[in-house]
């Protein structure tokens, strides 16, 4: 079924439900079953069902003739109608479960009846065909809903669609987190709210939901949605099952504070959901409650003397172990790993690989390999992003993700030249390991394995073939991950030229999408773009123009870092992940602090003179706030107090560290800016303030287990004869005391060594990555 299936309930009518309804036995007896603590009232409804089935299939339901059934509808009781034709032999499924669905919904005082149609009847509901695959739903005789007989599956389903139509004031459908703040708000310091999301319309689970919500609606106000990104939202990533959540918003007096949320831990089914809900009006307990059931005394003086004895012995060997600094996170990182310590994750979605395993694996298919270690934090941070990678390309993609964790398999590493924590690295037949090293990010990683897919640069045979390249046809599933395509042009005599663009496009495999063309009539192409041989093709597919850059005297090295700057945009929107990429440039930020989305007008300004050549020195950008907050704190750190915005910007992060800015009482147009910055070239604009120049370091050192080692050996001194004799005495001892425990198994020194020494390289190289971008934005 799809999840769709609910936008065929529109919800227009306003009718007062709670008005309606009135006791009936079986709510009678569910009440006493139940609580005798909360009201439960029934909604006076008959539902009529006027199908085409076996005659043999319709026993139990009561026959009616159009005219009767018209005739029995009462004012504010509300019955389901398919009309049908006695003799058709279609439907009889249907009917199977409309019988069983008899009962619950009498509990909920509802009939179920069919209306048999003549062949001359020519009313709306018994004259087309198509209107006799249709279930309606009344209220006297206003017609409330119309279903389609194929959204009534199973009995689960018809209760779930029937009380979601009738319980429309008690259930609010959502789709969105703004709908769900918007509902959270108005009922604050009023009412509870009892938010649940269902895969579909017509589960079990929804039908749980509807049920919960007939009792307690008029107490709490039910909140449902089928969105797996309002769930998400919320920070539950399990979309695969039902949530129950309960708002305690009825405590809320300040309207700033979110309501506090409790997530119901147990399968959506009716019973559940009742006990969760009572659970919920109890008073709060400030940390869970454990029960242990003890035969007599002694078990009971044993209990607590053994627990006793194992606290003590805990804390003593807290005490011995516990460093100075052991409550101090020396890196983000490490706490954030072990904030998520307990999340699982799904580590079968990749296949772990030993020593023994390697070589045949990536052998036997095109490999994508993690090398990590467990105890570092920046590997088991990674870990989580290449876990996720595992789950976007589950089921879409022939590379194989393998994991190897160098602190099981140090020898393994060290063979595949792995030196530093994490890395990845790209396996195929035939061809030498490539190694990722962009950012350690999902996004940037999924980039480099699509682009991987391609020979890079890819070998164009025809004058169409480039043009089709050119346009981003020829890979247009790969143009979301790289928004310029490269084409480098040759006369097929420039041999040389066409090596250095080869070893530069090998080198930028999986960075960017590359072509060569070296035919016989490749002059076609430079005389259309206006290229003088050797050149690049640049096609920037946003913008949808083609630009030439000459290669004449261009080694690989320079080709490389020509297309490197020619992927990176013109006026970029910042954020955390792709600072860095323009801080190497080394020239001062032109930066447009903004609240959300930019002026048009202050962005064509600026790119006018990126056009012009006057902004060549500098690196011109823009940072939204609402989407990287942490630029608040970048402002007020230059202002002291918050600035109004948009305010432009110029930091000097690479020499002085001056900032400077642009003055607020002017607009910020082309002249304006023009002559804003012909000033500070020439001296005449005050810096609003000078950033110091600090290193950025951990704030505590990394471990050093050697020394650890080395320290805990010097305090141990060479012992006596005698001493070791009496030593081997006690050992023998205690060997008999213990023959029955297993045996602890140490590590070898030499993994230490390893281990230490892979983590220092890392650390090292870290440091020289930093160390020129030594100042604070």
């Amino acid at each position: 079924m799809q999840r769709t299936a609910w936008k065929y309930y529109p919800r227009q009518q306003d009718h007062n439900t709670e008005q309606n309804r009135e006791k009936s036995p079986a709510c009678v007896q569910l009440q006493l079953m139940m609580s005798s603590s909360f009201n439960i009232f029934r909604v006076g409804i008959s539902v009529v069902i006027m199908c085409i089935f076996y005659k043999s299939a319709v026993d139990s339901l009561s026959e009616l003739s159009p005219q009767k059934y018209f005739s029995t509808l009462q004012p504010g009781k509300a019955s389901l109608a398919y009309f049908c034709q006695a003799d058709s032999p279609r439907t009889s499924i249907f009917l199977e479960e409309l019988n069983e669905a008899i009962t619950p919904l009498q509990d909920y005082g509802i009939s179920v009846a069919k209306v048999n149609c003549v062949k001359e009847e020519t009313s709306r509901y018994c004259g087309k065909e198509e209107d006799l695959m249709k279930a309606y739903l009344f209220r006297g005789n206003i017609l409330l809903r119309e279903f389609p007989t194929d959204v009534l599956f199973d009995v689960n389903a018809i209760v779930a669609h029937v009380l979601f139509a009738l319980l429309f004031n008690e259930v609010k459908y959502i789709t969105t987190l703004e709908d769900l703040q918007n509902i959270e708000n108005a009922l604050k310091g009023k009412a509870n709210i009892a938010f649940s999301y269902v895969r579909a319309i017509g589960t079990p689970e929804h039908r749980a939901v509807m049920e919960a919500a007939f009792v307690y609606g008029t107490t709490y106000q039910f909140v449902l949605t089928t969105e797996t990104a309002l769930l998400e939202s919320i920070g539950n990533e399990d979309i695969e099952n039902a949530h129950l959540y309960f708002f305690h918003c009825k405590q809320v007096l300040d309207l700033t504070l979110q309501c506090r949320r409790t997530l119901m831990e147990q399968p959506l089914t009716t019973l559940n959901i009742h006990q969760f809900i009572k659970t919920m009006e109890a008073p709060l307990l400030g940390v869970p409650v454990e029960f242990l059931v003890l035969d007599d005394i002694d078990s009971l003086i044993s209990h607590v003397e053994s627990n006793v004895h194992i606290e003590e012995i805990q804390e003593d060997e807290d005490e011995d172990t516990k460093s100075p600094n052991m409550d101090v996170q020396d890196d983000e990182v490490a706490e954030t790993v072990y904030r998520d310590r307990k999340r699982p994750l799904p580590l079968e979605l990749t296949v772990e690989l030993t020593e023994e395993t390697f070589n045949t694996t990536v052998v036997a298919s095109d490999s994508i390999v993690l090398f990590y270690a467990g105890w570092q934090a920046v590997s088991m941070a990674f870990l989580q992003s290449y876990i996720d990678l595992a789950i976007k390309l589950k089921g879409t993609s022939t590379m194989l993700l393998t994991r190897v964790n160098c602190a099981d398999w140090s020898d393994l590493c060290t063979k595949q030249n792995v030196t530093e924590f994490p890395v990845v690295k790209m396996y195929k037949e035939g061809k030498n390991p490539v190694s990722y090293v962009g950012m350690l990010g999902t996004e940037d990683l999924l980039k480099f394995i699509q682009l991987s897919r391609i020979s890079c640069p890819v070998n164009i045979t025809s004058v169409q073939e480039a043009e089709e390249y050119l346009s981003g046809e020829l890979y247009k599933d790969l143009i979301s991950y790289s928004s310029v395509s490269v084409l480098g042009l040759f006369s097929p005599n420039m041999t040389t030229a066409k090596e250095d663009f080869t070893e530069a496009g090998n080198y930028l495999k999986g960075y960017a999408i590359t072509g060569i063309y070296s035919e016989e009539d490749v002059l076609i192409l430079s005389d259309k773009y206006a290229a003088t041989l050797p050149a690049l093709l640049l096609s920037r597919h946003k913008e949808g123009k083609i630009e030439s850059i000459p290669l004449a005297n261009s080694h690989a090295q320079d080709i490389i870092q020509i297309i490197t700057n020619a992927l990176l945009e013109t006026f970029p929107e910042i954020t955390v992940e792709n600072l860095p990429i323009y801080l190497r440039l080394q020239k001062p930020l032109l930066i447009l602090f903004s609240d959300g989305s930019i002026n048009p007008q202050y962005k064509k300004a600026i790119l006018m003179l990126v056009k012009e050549k006057h902004l060549d020195s500098l690196t011109p950008c823009w940072l939204n706030l609402k989407n990287t907050p942490v630029g608040r704190g970048i402002l007020q750190s230059y202002f002291d107090t918050m600035p109004p915005l948009p305010l432009l910007v110029v930091v000097n992060l690479h020499s002085g560290g001056q900032v400077f800015a642009f003055p607020s009482d002017q607009a910020i147009t082309e002249q304006n800016l023009l002559l804003w910055l012909k000033k500070l070239e020439a001296g005449l604009e005050n810096h609003i303030t000078i950033l110091p120049a600090q290193e950025w370091k951990p704030p505590l050192p990394a471990y050093d287990f050697l020394s650890m080692m080395d320290a805990a050996a010097s305090q141990h001194p060479t012992r006596k004869d005698p001493e070791c004799t009496k030593e081997m005495d006690v050992q023998e001892n205690d060997k008999k005391q213990h023959e029955d425990k297993s045996a602890i198994i140490k590590e070898p020194i030499e993994t230490l060594r390893i281990k230490h020494w892979n983590r220092s390289n890392w650390f090292k190289e870290g440091e020289k990555s930093f160390r020129h971008d030594n100042k604070e934005l």
